[in-house]
C-alpha cells in the first residue's frame, strides 16, 4: 500500500487542505461539549438566560463551521481519490502497452483487466476513506482523550478497560480478513476470465450446445466468489455489534461511576455530560479506525496486485541511444536464430538461417506447430531471440527502438483483429493521416472494395466490437488493407489468406505483387496454393528449416514439401 502513496504527489496541495480542514473541524467539534458543560453548570444552575443564549449561539456557530469544513474535506478528498484512480488506470494501461507477449501471457488478459478496474477502484475507495477517517479519527481520539482526562482523570480509567478489548478485536479480525481479501480478488479474476470466454466464444458455445456447461462453470465460480464474500461479510457482521456492545457498556460504566462521583460532590453534572460526549467521540473514532483497518487489508491485496504489474519490467527493451537511421532497402536476414518460450524445455525454433529480399515474396510453410507464426513474430520484436540475430540491411533489429522498427512493418496477424468504430478508423490504424484515396486504393488491392461500397456509408460504416458484423474473409481483407495503407518497407502476412476462396486469394496476391513493389514480403501459410508462386519457399518442420527453394524445386527434391502437397492435392494444386 505504501508504494501507492507516491502516486499522490501531484495532490499534495489538496491533501494539505484535507488535513487542515479536518483539524479545524475537529477543534470546533471538541469545543462543543465544553460549551454544553458551561450551559449546564453556569447558565442553568445560575438561571442566566443571556449566558445560555450567548453560549448556545456560539455552539450553533461552531457546528456550522464544522459542517462547512467537513464539506470541504469531502470535496478535496473526492478530488484526490478520483484523480488518483484516473492516474493509476492510465499508468497501468500505458505500462502494460509496453509489455512483450511474454508478460501478457504471464498475467493473462482477464487478470490485467480486473487489476486495472476492480483493484484500482478498491485502492481509490480506501484512499478516499483514509482521507476522511484516518485524518479525522486520530485527531478526535487524541483530542477526546486529553479533554476527557482534563474533565475527570479518575473517570478516564474506564477507558483502560475498554480500549485493549477493542484493539484485540480489530487485530483478530484484520488477521483473518487479509487472506480472505486476497482470495476474493483472485476469484474475481477467475469470474472475469470465465465471463470473458463465454461472451467472446458465444458462437462456439451455441454451435456445440454447451450453454449448460458454461452456465455450470460460471455458477461454480460465482458461488465460490459468493462463499468467500459471505465469510468476509460474517467477519464484518461479527465485529461491529461487538464494538457497539463494548461502546454501550463503556457509556453505562461512565454514567454509573460518574453518578457516584456527582453524589460524592467530586464532579458536576455539566462535566459528566461533557465527559459522556468526549467518550462518544473517542469510541466513535475507534470505530472509524477499525473500519479503516478492516478495509486496508483488502486495499493492501489490491495494491500488491497493482505493484506486481507496475514492477514487472518489459523483457524487450529499447536501446538507450538510436544512432542509426532505419534501413532503406529492407533486406531481412536470420542468422542461426534460436528461440524458446519461457519455461519451455526445448526451442520452438532452432538454427534458423535465411534471407528475404526486397521485390521478392518469401513464403514459409509447414505443418501446424512447426513455428511459422513464432518466426514471423520475432521480426517486429514481439519476442526477442534466445541466440543468433535478425538483421535488416545488415543492422541488428535490437539496435532500433521498437516504435521505429514497427513503423516500417505492415503486419497482418493470424487472427484478424478489428476494433469498434468505422472502417476508416480501422484503416487509419496503419496510417493516422491516411486520405480517403489511400484507403480506397488499399481496399481495392485487398479485394475488399466490393463489400465496403455495398454498405450505406462506405468506409464510414460502423463496425461492431471485433468486427462481428463481418465474415472471416472480410475481416482478413480489411486487416490486409490496413497494412497496405501504411506503405511500409516490410510486409508480414501470418496465414492471412486462410479464410479466402482460391479465386480471391489468387487475385489478392496478384494485386499485392504490383502494390508492394520493392518492399520485402514474407507470407506464412498452410495452403500450397498461397505460396507456390513465391520466389522463395521455406519449409519448416519441428522448428527447423528442412528445405528452401521454388515450388518446382521443392516438389522434386523435398520430402516434407511433397507430403504437404500430396495432403492438399485436390485439383487446385498441381505440379
Amino acid at each position: 500500500m505504501i508504494e501507492m502513496l507516491k502516486y499522490l504527489k501531484p495532490y499534495r496541495v489538496k491533501l494539505t487542505f484535507v488535513i487542515l480542514f479536518s483539524m479545524a473541524a475537529i477543534l470546533f467539534e471538541l469545543y462543543l461539549p465544553t460549551l454544553m458543560a458551561e450551559i449546564v453548570d453556569v447558565g442553568i444552575v445560575n438561571r442566566d438566560v443571556p449566558f445560555i443564549l450567548q453560549t448556545g449561539a456560539l455552539m450553533l456557530g461552531c457546528s456550522l463551521m464544522a459542517i462547512l469544513l467537513m464539506v470541504g474535506v469531502s470535496y478535496f478528498a473526492s478530488k484526490v481519490s478520483l484523480g488518483f484512480g484516473r492516474d493509476m488506470r492510465r499508468t497501468m494501461f500505458v505500462h502494460t502497452e509496453h509489455f512483450s507477449l511474454d508478460e501478457y501471457e504471464k498475467f493473462g488478459s482477464a487478470s490485467l483487466i480486473t487489476r486495472t478496474t476492480n483493484d484500482v477502484k478498491v485502492v481509490q475507495d480506501v484512499i478516499n476513506m483514509m482521507q476522511r477517517m484516518m485524518t479525522r479519527a486520530p485527531l478526535m481520539l487524541i483530542g477526546g482523550v486529553i479533554l476527557a482526562v482534563s474533565r475527570d482523570k479518575y473517570l478516564s480509567l474506564v477507558f483502560l478497560a475498554a480500549l485493549p478489548v477493542l484493539a484485540l478485536i480489530i487485530f483478530l479480525v484484520a488477521r483473518k480478513a487479509i487472506p480472505l481479501f486476497s482470495a476474493l480478488q483472485n476469484k474475481t479474476d477467475r469470474l472475469t476470465l470465465i465471463l470473458r470466454e463465454a461472451l467472446t466464444g458465444v458462437r462456439v458455445v451455441r454451435a456445440f450446445n454447451r450453454g449448460d456447461h458454461e452456465r455450470k462453470r460460471f455458477n461454480a465460480a460465482n458461488e465460490d466468489f459468493q462463499d468467500t464474500g459471505i465469510k468476509v461479510g460474517k467477519l464484518m457482521a461479527f465485529m461491529f455489534p461487538i464494538m457497539l456492545i463494548i461502546m454501550n457498556f463503556t457509556n453505562i460504566a461512565i454514567v454509573w461511576f460518574g453518578a457516584i462521583r456527582i453524589d460524592n460532590g467530586d464532579m458536576q453534572v455539566g462535566n459528566l455530560l461533557a465527559f459522556i460526549q468526549y467518550a462518544a467521540m473517542i469510541l466513535m473514532s475507534l470505530i472509524m479506525l477499525s473500519m479503516a483497518f478492516i478495509m486496508i487489508p483488502r486495499a493492501q491485496v489490491s495494491a500488491k496486485r497493482l505493484t506486481e504489474v507496475l514492477s514487472t519490467k518489459p523483457t524487450i527493451k529499447d536501446p538507450e541511444r538510436e544512432d542509426k537511421s532505419f534501413p532503406t532497402k529492407g533486406i531481412i536476414e536470420f542468422k542461426d536464430v534460436t528461440f524458446r518460450y519461457e519455461g519451455a524445455e526445448r526451442p520452438v525454433l532452432e538454427g534458423i538461417t535465411f534471407t528475404a529480399k526486397p521485390g521478392e515474396t518469401t513464403a514459409i510453410i509447414g505443418s501446424t506447430g512447426a513455428g511459422k507464426t513464432t518466426l514471423l513474430q520475432l521480426i517486429p520484436r514481439f519476442y526477442d531471440v534466445e541466440s543468433g540475430e535478425i538483421l535488416i540491411d545488415g543492422q541488428n533489429i535490437q539496435s532500433f527502438k521498437q516504435s521505429t522498427l514497427r513503423k516500417q512493418i505492415g503486419y497482418v496477424p493470424q487472427k484478424a483483429t478489428l476494433f469498434s468504430g468505422t472502417i476508416a478508423e480501422n484503416l487509419s490504424f496503419g496510417k493516422e493521416d491516411a486520405s480517403e484515396e489511400e484507403m480506397y486504393a488499399a481496399l481495392r488491392t485487398a479485394q475488399a472494395i466490393d463489400f465496403v461500397e455495398k454498405r450505406d456509408q462506405g468506409i464510414h460504416s460502423k463496425l461492431e466490437q471485433a468486427g462481428v458484423n463481418l465474415s472471416g474473409g472480410q475481416k482478413q481483407r480489411l486487416s490486409i488493407a490496413r497494412s497496405l495503407v501504411r506503405k511500409p518497407k516490410i510486409y508480414l502476412f501470418d496465414d492471412s489468406f486462410s479464410a479466402l476462396d482460391y479465386k480471391t486469394d489468387r487475385l489478392l496476391r496478384h494485386e499485392l505483387k504490383k502494390e508492394t513493389g520493392d518492399a520485402t514480403m514474407i507470407i506464412v501459410a498452410q495452403r500450397v496454393n498461397t505460396v507456390k508462386d513465391a520466389e522463395k519457399i521455406i519449409v519448416l518442420n519441428d522448428g527447423k528449416i528442412v528445405g528452401v527453394g521454388t515450388h518446382q524445386k521443392l516438389l522434386q527434391e523435398n520430402k516434407v514439401y511433397q507430403e504437404i502437397v500430396a495432403s492438399q492435392e485436390d485439383g487446385e494444386v498441381s505440379a
